[in-house]
């Protein structure tokens, strides 16, 4: 086909509203992916503000806390504004900003997840409760179902956040059945996970847990002979020096 029966065509002029549309179209969408800043998280009680959250995180991040002023801070701050901060070096950043976004989407470490908290304590108790309460069935959700002498008909063993000093568990209409991250129930009588310290006087049945030092902490690797990238030539100037000495 010539140059002027192009020209001509029906398709050309079709072609170019095409191209025209395209183009308008991709203007319209772009500002669709402008990036959103990320939604802080609202402190829990067992990690109400930003000297608890670095002490958990552990690898000495307690020392910064006077560097990150408040809750949005820790939050919103990017790698270079926590860099103007004085937070270094580098990798203490990155493992930083790592441990921040597990806390915003609600991937805590032991006790992150408790609600009755009292200065940093609280309280994890195997109690009876009914196996269906208000609707709610606590079969599967941090319960233990046995048949045993010690469990009564129509009951089931599960376990519940109470304050530090509360001795005695009352069953209520609002009662929550939660399995708690990390814990469970040991030969139905006992709570088990990390930290987990048995309270006197309860048999057994109830254990608290406080905040410490480096209690979600990420440890790190250990290098054997140089780590993975110096391995064989530590261990070549080792057999040298073993046959030298020999």
């Amino acid at each position: 086909m010539s140059t002027m029966a192009m020209r001509n065509s029906p398709l050309s002029g079709l072609s170019s509203r095409f191209f025209k549309t395209a183009r308008t179209a991709n203007q319209y969408i772009r500002p669709f992916h402008k990036k959103t800043t990320p939604a802080v998280p609202s402190p829990t009680p067992f990690v109400p503000d930003v000297p608890t959250f670095l002490t958990l995180i552990g690898r000495e991040m307690s020392k910064q806390a006077s560097k990150i002023p408040t809750w949005e801070d820790l939050f919103t701050f990017n790698s270079n504004q926590l860099r103007e901060a004085g937070i270094e070096p580098a990798r203490q950043r990155r493992y930083l900003i790592r441990k921040r976004e597990k806390f915003r989407h609600g991937l805590y470490g032991p006790g992150g997840d408790l609600a009755k908290v009292v200065d940093g304590v609280a309280q994890l108790r195997v109690v009876q409760v009914p196996a269906e309460t208000n609707g709610v069935t606590a079969e599967g959700e941090g319960s233990e179902v046995k048949s045993s002498a010690t469990l009564t008909p129509g009951m089931v063993k599960t376990l519940v956040n109470l304050a530090p000093d509360a001795t005695n568990f009352i069953l209520s209409k609002d009662l929550e059945f939660k399995k708690f991250a990390h814990m469970r129930i040991h030969r139905g009588t006992s709570p088990k996970g990390p930290y987990l310290q048995p309270l006197k006087g309860s048999n057994g049945t109830a254990a608290t847990i406080s905040v410490q030092e480096g209690m979600w902490e990420d440890k790190r690797g250990h290098k054997v002979d140089g780590g993975e990238r110096r391995r064989r030539e530590v261990r070549n100037k080792q057999r040298l020096d073993e046959r030298r000495k020999a």
